[in-house]
């Protein structure tokens, strides 16, 4: 039973990926779809990435509320959270897209951008992991 849930969340994302290209022509990338919600994307529909992030919410409140509810223990800092989400911000800016919009669509539509951004961006995290636990020994 292990595996089955992620397996659906993933059929999921996939499915709605594919859905919202169907219905749209455009990439369901969340920090897109967020930017639309927040006026800040030109020529994107603000109606749509509201609908598209209530939905998010909507769905986490209620995978919570119906599935077991993992433990999750925080130890950075506020300052430290804040920073690194600045900085994620600023590269789904820089890099014209996040996990989603490259990961999970660019990737399945066979994009090279697609493939060298989430290349990127995975090994930045591994690296960044490697340095914070192996060389830092923060976390560890």
């Amino acid at each position: 039973m292990g595996i089955v849930w992620p397996l659906a969340g993933g059929l999921l994302i996939g499915l709605s990926a594919a859905t919202y290209l169907l219905l749209t022509g455009r990439i369901a990338g969340i920090s897109g779809l967020l930017s639309s919600a927040l006026g800040m994307q030109p020529g994107g529909s603000r109606r749509l990435g509201l609908g598209f992030v209530a939905g998010l919410l909507l769905g986490s409140a209620a995978a919570m509320a119906f599935l077991r509810q993992p433990q999750i223990l925080i130890e950075a800092s506020t300052p430290l959270l804040v920073a690194g989400g600045l900085l994620v911000g600023f590269g789904t800016r820089w890099g014209s897209g996040c996990t989603s919009g490259h990961g999970v669509c660019g990737l399945a539509r066979l994009s090279p951008r697609s493939v060298v951004a989430t290349l990127t961006f995975m090994g930045v995290a591994a690296l960044t992991v490697f340095v914070m636990r192996h060389l830092l020994g923060a976390g560890a």
